[in-house]
């Protein structure tokens, strides 16, 4: 197996729970509970971990990242921002800072979002997408920018912070529509995918690597799964049953609605999956779907015993993922699960600036 990232998920979104459904304050998204948890991930040997956003749940990403940042020796920072809400130069000097703050180790997953208050159709929408991800690579990388596009009229010098290394940060981005997929084609260095059979993620790939070749570029792969991993078979899958026993259909439906993105399409996907499982939420070997009966977006976990989660990993691998985002309930517990039982079975280590990418940094310099 390749060398691949194996990164760990904050909570910053209200998404910690012992038992899913059943509210526990103690597990509320706040600086000190986040914190700790990107502090024990760090211990643990993870190469990065994600800070997700969402402008209705929780606490801001960029905020928390400049908090934790002075605090961490070696882990990534994976921060979640959502494109709409800020406007790319600025987000650019942030970014910027922030990169600085870590000495180097910052790595970006841009969301193609709504203006909180002022929702776009899909199609505008990556449109304005596009734009923000081009302005704030120029910017980045040190770039006057000239850019008369639809949503962002420009004449700007870059930003006095620069990157540590002089070059954007590695842009993580998903998504299934087909705006998505041309967005993350033309734009991202990782694709970030949630849970999917074995055999519709091949397909999966094969369509995001011809949609880049098309633009004369290459992607890297990334898949974001919980994870529930136990000593033998039974006792994950009696931990798997435990985390949903309390879970109320209505309060889950609640929580499921909660994020702006609830309807999109990857979350359908998440949805006719659960739809797809067998009597126990698993649609496929070790692929369990009942995670997704509680929230939004990334909704199936990998459930087992370690050599059966790390084969399942692996399998992945070979489709060509280099980066998996791992996550557990609750948080804290879980991470130890995973360093523990997973971490030495994978050669890891954080993903590079993809070679992948250097054909789209050859773009023109006034493209914005």
């Amino acid at each position: 197996m390749l060398p691949v990232e194996v990164s760990w998920f904050c909570p910053l979104c209200d998404d910690d729970y012992a038992e899913l459904g059943v509210a526990d304050p103690t597990l509320r998204s706040s600086w000190p509970h986040c914190r700790d948890i990107v502090l024990r991930a760090e211990r643990n040997g993870f190469d990065n971990i994600l800070c997700p956003s969402g402008y209705t749940l929780g606490i801001d990403s960029v905020t928390f990242a400049g908090g934790v940042a002075p605090l961490l020796k070696r882990i990534r920072l994976l921060v979640a921002v959502r494109c709409g809400e800020l406007w790319p130069p600025q987000l650019a000097r942030q970014l910027a800072t922030l990169d600085r703050m870590l000495e180097g180790r910052l790595t970006v997953n841009l969301i193609s979002s709504d203006l909180p208050g002022a929702p776009l159709p899909p199609e505008p929408r990556y449109r304005r997408t596009r734009e923000c991800m081009q302005i704030l690579r120029a910017l980045l990388e040190g770039k006057s920018v000239s850019h008369e596009g639809e949503f962002f009229p420009l004449e700007i010098e870059p930003p006095g912070v620069r990157t540590c290394s002089g070059r954007a940060p590695l842009f993580y981005f998903g998504g299934l529509s087909e705006p998505a997929r041309e967005t993350a084609a033309q734009e991202a260095d990782v694709f970030l995918m949630w849970p999917e059979r074995i055999t519709e993620l091949a397909v999966l790939l094969d369509d995001l690597r011809a949609r880049a070749g098309r633009h004369g570029r290459r992607l890297r792969f990334g898949y974001r799964i919980h994870v529930v991993v136990r000593e033998t078979e039974s006792e994950a899958r009696a931990a798997a049953r435990a985390l949903v026993a309390r879970l109320d259909p209505a309060e889950g439906e609640e929580i499921r609605k909660r994020s702006l993105d609830h309807a999109s399409e990857g979350v359908r996907r998440q949805a006719q999956l659960r739809g797809d499982s067998d009597d126990e939420g698993f649609v496929e070997d070790q692929l369990w779907t009942g995670i997704g009966r509680a929230r939004s977006g990334c909704g199936a976990a990998l459930v087992g015993d370690p050599d059966q989660v790390l084969r399942k990993l692996r399998s992945y691998a070979e489709l060509g993922i280099d980066a998996f985002i791992l996550s557990g309930y609750p948080h804290a517990g879980e991470c130890d699960h995973v360093a523990r039982d997973l971490l030495p079975g994978l050669e890891t280590g954080p993903l590079a600036r993809a070679e992948a990418s250097e054909e789209a940094d050859a773009r023109p310099p006034d493209r914005g």
